[in-house]
């Protein structure tokens, strides 16, 4: 049986986007404990934020239950190698492709790649998300509450409409959202903002595709003690 950490863990601090190295304990994300069975064989899948945290647990998941993915993150190189590592002792194949999904055409370049060396696009997992922390409104520039919005949900919406056409009856959409949607933490302002807008527009895509045969879902995490509560990608410091 696996031992895991308990805690109290020590107080930790890293600048943005952080590395996984640092952190300590080190994060399980099932590099030991997840068997597959083979339920994802032959799928194509795409994960946001698949270079570390959440992302890089539904990376080696899905690759144990026989899928290829394409890893798209920020700049997190080290991290994101470590994931195609994981990827490819599965015997998958894995895609890294690093940028900025505030910006429409690497949202656009995404699929494209995808759609190119995967050879098409059945999972999106749109998990990458900018969260910072702040006492009041006061504290929060024009320019954080505008990149929480680009990277959280306008990126959501430009990989989604890249993804659609794309996508083959019985796929589907998982957008990571958060406790944070309907029980905002205060200090968290612009971030869970998003995770609203998160929650109405995977119940509005879900409601306007009846006739697609492939379903939006939505993901919802609660809070823990780890160093971080928010999906991988950028990460708070």
């Amino acid at each position: 049986m696996l031992q895991y950490p308990r805690p109290p863990f020590p107080s930790q601090r890293q600048p943005m986007p952080g590395k996984t190295a640092a952190m300590s304990p080190a994060p399980d994300h099932g590099e030991i404990s997840y068997k597959g069975s083979g339920r994802l064989n032959g799928k194509k899948a795409v994960i946001t934020g698949g270079d570390s945290g959440i992302g890089r647990a539904v990376a080696i998941a899905y690759a144990r239950e026989g899928a290829d993915v394409l890893i798209s993150y920020l700049n997190e190189h080290d991290d994101a190698r470590e994931t195609e590592r994981l990827v490819t002792e599965a015997g998958r194949k894995a895609l890294l492709l690093p940028g900025d999904i505030q910006e429409p055409g690497q949202c656009r370049a995404v699929i494209a790649k995808a759609v190119s060396e995967l050879g098409g696009i059945d999972i999106l997992v749109n998990n990458a998300a900018h969260q910072a922390s702040f006492k009041s409104i006061d504290d929060i520039s024009d320019e954080e509450w505008e990149l929480t919005f680009k990277v959280n949900i306008h990126a959501m919406f430009y990989l989604t409409k890249a993804a659609v056409s794309h996508m083959k009856p019985g796929s589907c959409i998982i957008n990571t959202a958060s406790i944070n949607s309907d029980v905002p933490n205060p200090t968290l302002l612009a971030y869970a903002t998003t995770k609203g807008a998160i929650h109405n527009f995977t119940a509005g895509l879900a409601q306007s595709w009846p006739k697609r045969a492939f379903a939006p879902m939505q993901l919802r995490r609660g809070r823990s003690g780890r160093r971080s509560s928010h999906p991988p990608c950028r990460r708070t410091p």
